[in-house]
């Protein structure tokens, strides 16, 4: 009888550290953005493969305008993640209102590092498939 509970322990124990391992394997790339000298915006290209992720790192001000755009594969999804220290209004709400293709952009609600997290649908994530993107980020 005392096996048992030992048994179920390590069990446990094992499934918990192997579902940790898979996640581990995710990848997520965080590549800070820079602007040319003069210049209020830029292209970026890249791709990812899988549930792997790319964090693009925009230091901004409150009160810009960002705007972003997204072409290449139409798994490129995007996030637009406000400064760590900054609490949106919407309890529920995790991101800025913006998509892959809003050229009318967000007014940024403070000052800070902005997290641009590009991702892919689980569905096609769960396959493996490779994402290549471009991204063009504005802030005026």
């Amino acid at each position: 009888m005392i096996a048992h509970p030992v048994s179920a322990a390590l069990l446990a124990l094992s499934l918990l550290m192997s579902s940790s391992v898979a996640s581990a394997a995710d990848k997520v790339s965080q590549v800070p953005v820079h602007f040319a000298k003069g210049q209020s915006a830029t292209t970026l290209k890249g791709s990812f493969k899988g549930y792997d992720t790319v964090e693009y790192l925009l230091t901004a001000k409150a009160g810009q305008r960002l705007s972003v755009k997204v072409s290449g594969s139409s798994n490129a999804n995007l996030n637009v993640f406000p400064p760590a220290d900054y609490v949106l209004p919407d309890p529920q709400q995790l991101a800025l209102p913006l998509e892959g293709d809003d050229t009318r952009g967000a007014r940024l609600p403070a000052d800070g590092v902005y997290r641009i997290q590009m991702y892919q649908p689980r569905a096609s994530a769960r396959r493996g498939a490779v994402v290549k993107y471009s991204l063009k980020i504005e802030v005026r």
